[in-house]
């Protein structure tokens, strides 16, 4: 494992080499847990053994682009933390185990299969360690303070609750606020939580058992954000083991009745109380601001917590300003979308929500086979069942995906305002978007415009409009040669 892991990296973020990268192809067998993988993954990882104070977390994990490790937390000794699993594309393509150019259509075509379901076991690493009644207190868990502006601890993780109508098993992330040993106020901010929250209430219960989950493969957070249709037809939990193309074992909780992975690193059990909310303060939205406005949330009270021992990791997603809060929510959209796009007739490339994109913008690049399909790419995307499409560029195979000067330079070139701009006004906003206007009596709800930028080379325009220009002997002579 390298303590400077980020210094290795070519200018376009890829590690040097793409060393343990599987071939074109190929699929490379996933670990069951997370310290599989950052043991498998080393050549990404930095692993910080200095002391840090658990204040300093947050600003030391938003400087890195790839997974990070702290080893020796001041505060906390008896816990690692590691945080930045899945920023960006070459982290996201190992947590499939694939080559970066099969990650998307690997993903894409995993969530058209059949779910695979879980396996039950008796027990696992996660009971190595079991705390109830008096002995749970989640403020011993190594928790940082995201921002300045919000100014008190903040969780965010992987929670698990079952539809009580279904029995799927249906995942997010969530942020929790601790409000002391065993309270804690959530904002739960999708809407499957929301409908399986009012199916409770429907049914005359007041408790909805849930089950927060931190240190798991990076493979079941990108399935744990899927928000697309599929709640009558299985929860996230039964397609983890789809996508991750190996079986998944559960345990059952202490305290209430659900499972979890075998394998996380801890598990905090809980009841929401789902007939009353409470007053909360702001919120680090992933478009990169504070909205510090109150909200109105439910309460969990803790009843169990187990974890493995051995110095337990705690899974951080530190929410500003770059990291993987941003892009978690978004990858498995990303796949949907290659699905839905393709399913109109043209060749997709690649789909990004990317983290300079304040997670309100996503490129399609896409081939350009005659005019009137890439608008309809475009509408395809805007209207998608997600509230973050506001601003949809879509580019040429030629312009890369992961540079913002790349596709900025694509919108300055190859964009008439004129005739290859669109705006949609009053569409769902996210609840998070700034720029949105509240909605009187149905807040946090927003309406806001929507944009298409058709930014790709159009050949009907004259193909050699759009050639790039470079020196003689561009890429067979190297300065560093002549220093």
């Amino acid at each position: 494992m390298s303590a400077n892991g980020n210094a290795d990296r070519t200018a376009n973020g890829t590690a040097e080499g793409n060393a343990a990268a599987p071939p074109a192809g190929h699929n490379s067998p996933l670990d069951c847990d997370l310290r599989g993988y950052l043991e498998t993954n080393a050549d990404l990882l930095t692993v910080i053994e200095k002391p840090v104070s658990i204040d300093n977390i947050g600003a030391l994990s938003a400087q890195s682009e790839g997974p990070i490790l702290f080893e020796n937390i001041t505060e906390y000794p008896d816990f690692r933390l590691c945080d930045i699993l899945v920023k960006h594309r070459w982290s996201q393509c190992r947590a499939l185990g694939v080559a970066e150019e099969d990650y998307l259509p690997t993903l894409a075509k995993r969530l058209r299969l059949p779910p695979r379901g879980f396996v039950d076991v008796a027990t696992g690493p996660v009971k190595e360690v079991v705390y109830t009644g008096d002995e749970v207190d989640w403020l011993k868990l190594p928790a940082p303070v995201h921002s300045a502006e919000e100014g008190q601890r903040y969780i965010s993780a992987m929670n698990i609750v079952k539809d009580p109508e279904t029995g799927f098993y249906n995942s997010s992330h969530a942020g929790t606020t601790p409000v002391g040993p065993r309270h804690g106020l959530m904002s739960f901010a999708t809407p499957h939580t929301h409908i399986i929250m009012q199916k409770y209430r429907d049914m005359g219960l007041t408790q909805m058992p849930i089950a927060i989950v931190f240190g798991v493969h990076p493979a079941f957070e990108i399935m744990a954000n899927f928000s697309g249709m599929h709640m009558d037809v299985w929860g996230e939990m039964e397609m983890v083991g789809t996508i991750m193309d190996r079986d998944v074992e559960m345990v059952p909780c202490e305290t209430i009745d659900l499972r979890v992975p075998a394998h996380a690193e801890i598990v905090v059990e809980g009841l929401v109380d789902v007939t009353q909310t409470f007053e909360a303060g702001g919120v680090n939205a992933p478009t990169g601001y504070f909205l510090p406005k109150a909200q109105k949330i439910p309460r969990i009270d803790l009843t169990a917590i187990t974890m493995r021992s051995g110095r337990p990791i705690y899974r951080n997603h530190q929410t500003v300003p770059d990291t993987d809060h941003q892009p978690l929510p978004r990858l498995c959209h990303e796949a949907v979308l290659y699905n839905r796009i393709s399913e109109i007739g043209l060749k997709v490339h690649d789909v990004r929500f990317p983290t300079w994109g304040a997670a309100v913008s996503c490129v399609i690049q896409v081939d350009y086979p005659r005019p009137g399909f890439v608008n309809d790419a475009l509408m395809q995307t805007m209207g998608s069942p997600w509230l973050n499409t506001k601003m949809v560029v879509a580019i040429s195979p030629d312009t890369d995906i992961s540079s913002a000067e790349a596709v900025y330079r694509a919108i300055a070139t190859r964009v008439d305002p004129a005739r290859d701009m669109f705006v949609v006004p009053g569409t769902r906003g996210s609840l998070y978007e700034p720029s949105g206007a509240p909605i009187p009596g149905h807040e946090p709800w927003r309406t806001v415009g929507k944009v298409g930028i058709d930014a790709t080379a159009k050949p009907h325009r004259g193909e050699t409009d759009f050639q790039e220009a470079f020196p003689l002997n561009w890429g067979d002579v190297k300065l560093e040669d002549y220093l």
